[in-house]
């Protein structure tokens, strides 16, 4: 609380976020430190251009999570130390061989940063690294990504220095920054790339990914002004865009209209307005792109309602109790215990107090305003039972049928994120906290989703530090939240 830390530039307002404990600012973390950037704006008189990301060790992991995921809101990022990735940073720092399984390895997307790295194109980096601390690799991992897409990362090494800033580097590492700060943020760079696996990080610049073709696959589009009135777009696993130059950053001349060639394909766009702004939206029609956003005829995964579990535990949730009792006593029990177990380590872990109300209790405000995080059955639920039949997944009496296979519902418990029947702009959760437990509390880099957008457990094996129960079934929803079969992973 007293410390300043080890960067104060003279003119300048530092904040150290909490971040909710101690994961590196992942899900309530990374909301914490945006809604913390957020009120200090409210309260003090803010260059939006000159505002910087960094970090060292914990904050090394964050910094690196928000160069990448959030490039163009800093004029320039700092990590030192930390990690930027799971599996890598467990083997060598610790000599942990993980062995994730499918789904689980598609999710270290959300976090991890090499293969996001292009999007630091947007964002100027000084890495530091003690030359003997071991978590160098942190760098030295993105320093080799960067270098497969022919960009070289500036990393300071402190010699023969372990886990802290050398004094000399220190020094070097502030002169950089301070150059950087005086031509400030690019709001409106002629090029831009983003590179992302989820729409949960789908905007860079003047560039947003409306909707991908797959979730968890790479996507990029690189998109350029070439010409007074030209935009060309190069896309990877995109199915909609959105180009956005706001009030004063429209290069275009006004009285022509914008034409846009993507993926060769040559559009011709709107003209730009008088405030010097425009704004046009693609979309893809068998496999040709037009000129409009889409319109899907039901739901369909977008920003902030894209899964995986985890995500509707990033903005405000509900948790909502059975009043009832589960038609079977071995649901029954794992559902106290589960549901108990969520409260009490939303608090011990991210260090809020939960929301928690009886299904009977739950009004049409609660509905309209949060996520519902439902624990129970049809039977023991009443909220469960007015959504179930607009599921995907079919909750019987006797069976949870998830496409063509079927699970004895009196041994079987459904967890499910999906957008919830009753507001399809909130989600509706079953039976789920967030998804890592107690053995990821170990290490900051095991934090990440373990489960995807659904899962049947086998509630007859007992729930241990690292799941619920046995997992007999998980998997993804697809772009329009549709069952996948299972020949599709």
């Amino acid at each position: 609380m007293k410390q300043v830390g080890t960067f104060a530039p003279k003119d300048t307002i530092v904040l150290h976020p909490y971040g909710r404990f101690c994961n590196a600012n992942k899900f309530a973390g990374e909301v914490d430190l945006l809604e913390a950037l957020e009120d200090v704006k409210k309260h003090y008189r803010i260059d939006e251009d000159r505002v910087s990301v960094r970090g060292f060790s914990m904050g090394g992991a964050a910094c690196w999570h928000f160069a990448v995921h959030y490039s163009d809101r800093w004029f320039a990022a700092n990590p030192g130390a930390g990690f930027a990735e799971t599996p890598k940073f467990l083997k060598v720092f610790q000599g942990e061989n993980v062995q994730p399984t499918w789904y689980e390895q598609k999710l270290w997307h959300l976090y991890d940063c090499p293969e996001v790295a292009t999007n630091l194109l947007q964002c100027p980096t000084i890495a530091y690294s003690g030359e003997i601390d071991r978590q160098k690799q942190a760098a030295d991992v993105m320093a080799e990504a960067l270098k497969q897409e022919g960009i070289e990362l500036t990393h300071i090494i402190g010699p023969k220095t372990q886990h802290q800033y050398h004094p000399e580097s220190r020094l070097e590492v502030e002169r950089r920054m301070d150059s950087l700060a005086v031509p400030g943020r690019n709001r409106a760079p002629r090029s831009v790339s983003l590179t992302t696996y989820t729409l949960k990080y789908h905007r860079m610049n003047w560039l947003t990914i409306d909707s991908l073709s797959k979730h968890w696959e790479r996507s990029r589009v690189v998109a350029t002004i070439d010409g007074s009135s030209h935009i060309s777009i190069k896309t990877e696993n995109a199915s909609a865009l959105t180009l956005d130059m706001g009030s004063g950053l429209s290069p275009f001349e006004l009285t022509k209209p914008v034409d846009v060639a993507i993926d060769g394909q040559e559009l011709t766009g709107p003209k730009p307005l008088t405030d010097r702004s425009w704004q046009a939206s693609y979309h893809k029609e068998s496999n040709a792109w037009v000129l409009g956003r889409a319109k899907p005829a039901g739901l369909a995964k977008r920003h902030d309602l894209q899964g995986p579990i985890d995500d509707a535990f990033m903005d405000s949730f509900l948790i909502v109790l059975p009043s009832g009792r589960s038609r079977s006593e071995k649901v029954q029990a794992w559902v106290e215990s589960e549901s108990k177990r969520a409260v009490s380590e939303w608090r011990r872990q991210f260090r809020g107090e939960p929301r928690v109300k009886l299904d009977k209790d739950v009004t049409d405000a609660d509905i309209s305003s949060t996520n519902l995080i439902l624990w129970g059955d049809p039977a023991s639920n009443s909220l469960i039972g007015r959504v179930a039949a607009r599921l995907p997944i079919d909750w019987k009496d006797d069976a949870i049928v998830a496409g063509r296979e079927s699970y004895p519902s009196d041994r079987h418990a459904l967890i499910l994120a999906y957008p919830n029947p009753l507001n399809p702009k909130r989600y509706v959760v079953l039976n789920s906290g967030f998804t890592f437990r107690e053995y990821d509390y170990l290490s900051n880099a095991r934090q990440v989703p373990r489960l995807p957008d659904w899962a049947i457990v086998d509630v007859t094996i007992p729930a241990d530090s690292r799941r619920p129960g046995k997992i007999a079934a998980a998997n993804f929803f697809g772009e329009l939240w549709q069952l996948l079969p299972s020949e599709s992973r």
